[in-house]
């Protein structure tokens, strides 16, 4: 269902289903009612300045119905962010697609506390794209390479690479050492779900529903490099798998152990990096690739010894 709105600011209208009857006479009183903790004359005047609207366009205003309408749009009020002290970097730009590498902490899409401070609505206002849309996501917490979709008409072609699972993906990660993983990489399979409870993800019982390939490529001292080939795209699988396997991702505050809610350490992002993506271009056929040019820091400062 497409927003009768346009993007503003690099951020989407809201959609919003009324319901179809109750003890409000008009949609005004609905939403009064829903956000009463908001300014109640600052809600009502969105509504005298058209910024709230129907399905067709059509702008409502304090008396309209409450059941005139089922799904109404508006624009939120953003609160200001403080700014991520990160930067993306543009890797690939054409009519079709967008390649950049995602810094740590800078979220792909809005959400929670993050709006303005995430890379899809940075991008949009940056390089004047309202129509952007992410075609993956990265957690907040993971860098590298993320693609969008830069052209609507275009964009169903490259959705479907990643449902049909034809894209391959390649990931870093820094973990304490497992030599056994040098020589024989593991297929680590599971079922993972969305836990209730944290609003994180955990492993449990049952059919498996992800697929992850681990090796150990090198090492620094006691730390291992190692690559992640995940079949599935699971929340949080990769994370969730290296602690399944007593190696629990250096600087990780959720895997192997929840840890309490802290302000972000900048100089301790988690050791998890996209490092590359493959693919066979819907478009022309031909192969194509990406890879970062972001380094983990536990292994940036020097070379890894190889493993043989």
């Amino acid at each position: 269902m497409q927003s009768p709105l346009p993007v503003r600011n690099g951020v989407n209208a809201t959609r919003l289903r009324l319901p179809e009857d109750g003890p409000w006479v008009t949609a005004l009183e609905y939403i009064l009612d829903r956000w009463d903790h908001v300014n109640p004359e600052g809600i009502a005047e969105r509504f005298d300045r058209g910024e709230v609207v129907a399905l067709g366009g059509e702008r409502l205003t304090r008396t309209t119905p409450l059941n005139q309408h089922t799904f109404v749009w508006y624009y939120r009020e953003l609160p200001v962010e403080q700014r991520i002290p990160v930067d993306i970097n543009i890797l690939h730009q054409d009519e079709d697609l967008l390649v950049v590498d995602k810094p740590h902490f800078l979220p792909t899409t809005p959400g929670g506390m993050y709006v303005a401070e995430s890379a899809l609505v940075r991008l949009r206002v940056h390089l004047d794209i309202p129509h952007l849309i992410p075609m993956h996501r990265l957690d907040r917490m993971t860098a590298g390479i993320l693609m969008f979709s830069t052209n609507s008409s275009t964009r169903g072609k490259y959705q479907l690479l990643f449902e049909n699972r034809q894209i391959r993906k390649e990931y870093e990660a820094a973990a304490a050492i497992d030599p056994t993983l040098a020589e024989v990489p593991r297929i680590v399979r599971s079922r993972i779900v969305k836990s209730r409870t944290y609003l994180l993800a955990q492993e449990v019982d049952g059919e498996p529903n992800a697929e992850t390939r681990i090796s150990l490529i090198g090492t620094r001292g006691e730390t291992g490099r190692y690559r992640l080939e995940p079949h599935t795209g699971k929340t949080h699988q990769l994370r969730l798998h290296m602690a399944g396997l007593g190696l629990g991702i250096v600087n990780d505050p959720f895997y192997p152990v929840l840890q309490p809610q802290q302000v972000d350490n900048y100089s301790r992002p988690l050791q998890l990096l996209a490092r590359s993506i493959e693919f066979t271009d819907p478009l022309s056929g031909a192969q194509a690739g990406f890879t970062s040019g972001l380094e983990l820091s536990s292994f940036a400062e020097t070379a890894t010894a190889p493993l043989r």
